[in-house]
């Protein structure tokens, strides 16, 4: 099995109501110009939504594995 992790994409714009309902599960907030998605995968799952952020055509801006915290354990 693979572990999960939590994950922050940012994507550059704003996601269209299409794109919004693709990524429906996830954590979606605006940042300035930019979109970031946060949720927990793993590595196949991830895989998955970055090839769902470039057939939507999204430019894609960072990827980022965030570090758990001690008390819970999520960030």
């Amino acid at each position: 099995m693979l572990s999960e992790h939590r994950y922050r994409i940012l994507m550059a714009g704003e996601l269209s109501e299409a794109a919004r309902e693709e990524f429906d599960g996830w954590m979606l907030e605006p940042v300035g110009t930019e979109t970031a998605l946060i949720g927990d995968m793993d590595q196949a799952a991830l895989h998955g939504v970055l090839n769902r952020i470039r057939g939507y055509g999204l430019h894609l801006v960072e990827v980022r594995r965030m570090h758990p915290t001690p008390a819970t354990g999520t960030r």
